[in-house]
């Protein structure tokens, strides 16, 4: 395989344990003979050798809806295209299940990312930052010392806020995530924000817990009750298609009646009828860079991450449920 190569023998296993001294011309040579010859290194003999699993342990709130799955996507992709693998499993943003799967975990992964972990759970994840490479996602701006990632949630949600009210949407639902998420924190506060800077402005809020059903569930009610809001802002796109359900199901229609929003954009919201106005989050950067923060650690050697928080922009998207295409046709109309 060396000689395939053009290599020394050193080199081809440098590559092959993902080691930093070698150039990506060279690596990228190596890999391509690896695969044309069809080798595959024993993991378990490799593993005694280097003490490392080439696995990347991913801990996440919970394994439902869109927004994981993408997200996942791409960690694992990107895992992959450097030689590792992923081990994923469900952990709530309590401390001690945390802890628990960490331990599960301990053995079996050469780092780790957290992704919405609550504060109560720093500590848990500070002991586990001194002993693995580790990587926080969604944890808000005041992170510490940690390595982190996140999206600008308050900025997100402000410009979607604004964006209704230009509308002229004033009764306005909001769908709040579940109360202790920092994601979940950070939109409920810019919406706060942004309607109090509007006089005319009626907030309503509704627990949804990022759910479909639980939106669908809090929406019915609302309407079944003779309340109806010019627009519900969800502040996930899951909540979103529960409530759009719920507005149908009450023979109101989505946005003639009232214009319902979301947040992620996720894969399916420009396929909905009507497309989705939303909120997008770059969620398969968000894992792809997770997963590369901790990629680069391992190669240098590091068991710390260096502790930078990167905070990725947030960015409206303007679809037809939010009602602005019937406005333009309105305003044109009265423009003739």
């Amino acid at each position: 395989m060396a000689k395939a190569a053009g290599v020394s023998i050193a080199t081809v296993s440098r590559v092959l344990n993902d080691a930093a001294r070698v150039t990506d011309e060279t690596r990228d040579r190596v890999r391509s003979v690896v695969d044309r010859m069809g080798y595959a290194p024993h993991g378990g003999a490799r593993s005694l050798i280097t003490r490392r699993t080439r696995t990347l342990g991913v801990l996440l709130p919970e394994l439902y809806g869109e927004f994981f799955s993408e997200f996942i996507r791409g960690i694992d992709e990107t895992a992959k295209k450097h030689g590792f693998l992923t081990l994923i499993t469900s952990a709530r943003r309590e401390a001690h299940e945390i802890s628990a799967a960490v331990s599960n975990m301990r053995g079996r992964v050469d780092g780790f990312l957290a992704v919405s972990p609550s504060v109560a759970a720093r500590a848990t994840l500070a002991e586990v930052a001194d002993r693995y490479p580790t990587v926080l996602v969604g944890a808000g701006s005041d992170v510490g010392a940690f390595a982190a990632l996140s999206v600008n949630n308050f900025q997100g949600a402000a410009t979607m806020m604004k964006h209704l009210l230009s509308l002229g949407h004033r009764r306005i639902v909001f769908l709040r995530g579940p109360t202790g998420q920092v994601d979940a924190g950070e939109r409920l506060h810019a919406v706060r924000e942004v309607a109090n800077w509007y006089d005319d402005c009626e907030l309503r809020e509704l627990q949804g817990e990022f759910r479909m059903d639980t939106a669908y569930d809090a929406v019915s009610a609302l309407l079944q009750g003779g309340d109806r809001p010019d627009a519900i802002f969800a502040a996930n796109d899951t909540m979103a298609i529960g409530a759009i359900a719920a507005v149908r199901d009450a023979d109101l229609r989505v946005p003639d009646d009232i214009a319902v929003t979301g947040f992620d954009d996720t894969p399916v919201t420009r396929f909905l009828s009507p497309p989705l106005t939303t909120v997008r989050m770059p969620i398969f950067a968000l894992g792809e860079r997770a997963a590369m923060r901790l990629i680069e650690t391992m190669r240098s050697g590091g068991t710390a991450v260096p502790a930078h928080h990167e905070v990725l922009p947030a960015q409206l998207v303007i679809r037809s449920s939010c009602g602005a295409a019937q406005r333009m046709i309105a305003e044109a109309a009265a423009g003739d």
